[in-house]
């Protein structure tokens, strides 16, 4: 089945609504989608030079996720003694050494219909969801999250507890991107489709959401998310998590602050340099 074909199938099925369930083609067309995942030939979200944000978000592949949910039926995991309850559409996907996939024992958990590539490393617990895209080299370390269809590029370091927020629905929202060379650092979060541009480094604590603003204090700029386009963090910023002053009513009595995230600079030579320890862990 070609990937066109493949689309074709899918959004027939999710469209049939209920009527799918009955349906062995809907099985079919969904498990091939879940492959396709897997080997990363398909994602729920591709770079497109031509697209307003650089990405192009692939509806179709998120409305076959979700025909996946509809599908499935409760099942038991009885992992060494544990006992887990999920829909069988979406077991906990297995690895082989030839994968190049380090999975470091203590609790992680990949779901199926989630790819990651080779050199990727899993520190434990962690977590990556259905549908997300994790690329060459990327440390996820422990107690962070990939959410659903979340885009993670190469090199990227997710550091601890750090969160990558999913989407599902809408089927046409954005995803979360994290581009190549992305340092996230402890406790942040990035969520509600931002886009983290090639060498960007979100120090620790950093929250992205649609409605943040960020303060460019290098350009003299303040970025937010617009009706057509998601918050986007640019190539090579360094953002901190900072606070601005509230100037009237009684938050400007009180001395109360806002929270705000701010580019205090561009990453250069120095900046690198933080992020040495990851070719150490590899």
């Amino acid at each position: 089945m070609t990937d066109d074909q493949l689309q074709q199938s899918i959004e027939r099925h999710f469209a049939a609504g209920s009527a799918a369930i009955a349906d062995p083609q809907a099985m079919n067309a969904f498990l091939a989608l879940r492959a396709a995942l897997e080997s990363g030939s398909i994602r729920a979200a591709s770079p497109d030079p031509d697209a307003l944000t650089g990405w192009r978000v692939n509806a179709w592949v998120k409305q076959g996720i979700l025909l996946g949910f509809r599908l499935g039926t409760l099942r038991e995991w009885p992992v060494t003694g544990l006992s887990f309850i999920d829909k069988h559409t979406y077991p906990v996907r297995l690895f082989l050494p030839g994968d190049g996939v380090r999975i470091v024992p203590g609790g992680s958990s990949v779901r199926a219909g989630a790819y990651l590539a080779r050199g990727v490393v899993c520190m434990p617990p962690m977590y990556v969801n259905a549908g997300a895209y994790v690329d060459e080299g990327t440390m996820v370390d422990s107690h962070a999250l990939v959410g659903s269809c979340a885009q993670i590029g190469k090199r990227v370091h997710i550091s601890a507890a750090a969160q990558i927020g999913g989407v599902l629905e809408p089927v046409n929202a954005s995803p979360v991107v994290i581009e190549d060379d992305v340092l996230v650092g402890g406790n942040c979060g990035v969520y509600e489709g931002a886009i983290v541009r090639k060498g960007a480094v979100l120090a620790a604590g950093t929250v992205l959401t649609r409605g943040t603003p960020v303060f460019d204090v290098v350009k003299g700029e303040v970025l937010r998310a617009t009706a057509e386009t998601p918050l986007v963090i640019p190539e090579n910023a360094v953002v901190v998590p900072g606070a601005r002053s509230i100037n009237k009513g009684k938050g400007q009595a009180w001395g109360l602050s806002l929270y705000a995230a701010v580019i205090v600079k561009y990453r250069d030579d120095k900046t690198d340099l933080s992020a040495a320890l990851e070719d150490l862990l590899r």
